[in-house]
């Protein structure tokens, strides 16, 4: 049973707070504690303004977010861990070798898909990127099992 999902990118203020607002606008209710972090993360800083236009321009209101650097602890305590990147698994199970089993692309159930990183990119890069996220967001929320 999947009760802690944590989302994972580089600095926290663009992807990972993306997927963190889908999936628990995806899953009301459930109960699952739906957190995100980044590998090198702009600590403290807010979602990406863009980023926070894009997912404003789909209709989302997202609460506010502080970047957090992922640590040892957060991996421990959760059930799950979502990256965008291959690369992205390989880091945070250098960090927490037991993290193997239960780390997995974002994209996986849409071949394997990585999510590009639109920091610093133009809207057009943060459209893409949401969409993506999007598409790999449902995926994942229609195979939770404790899904109400």
């Amino acid at each position: 049973m999947f009760n802690r999902i944590l989302f994972v990118c580089v600095g926290n203020i663009c992807r990972s707070p993306t997927a963190e607002h889908l999936l628990r606008e995806a899953l009301p209710d459930s109960g699952i504690a739906i957190a995100s972090a980044g590998l090198s993360a702009l600590i403290g800083h807010p979602i990406d303004s863009t980023a926070l236009a894009i997912l404003s321009g789909h209709g989302h209101r997202p609460v506010p977010h502080r970047a957090r650097q992922l640590n040892r602890e957060m991996i421990h305590e959760a059930n799950l861990v979502l990256v965008m990147e291959h690369s992205q698994i390989r880091d945070v199970i250098r960090l927490s070798p037991e993290a193997r089993g239960k780390t997995f692309l974002l994209g996986k159930w849409l071949h394997n898909l990585e999510i590009p990183d639109p920091y610093r990119q133009g809207p057009e890069a943060f459209e893409h990127s949401y969409g993506l996220i999007e598409r790999a967001v449902k995926s994942w929320a229609n195979r939770l099992p404790n899904r109400q």
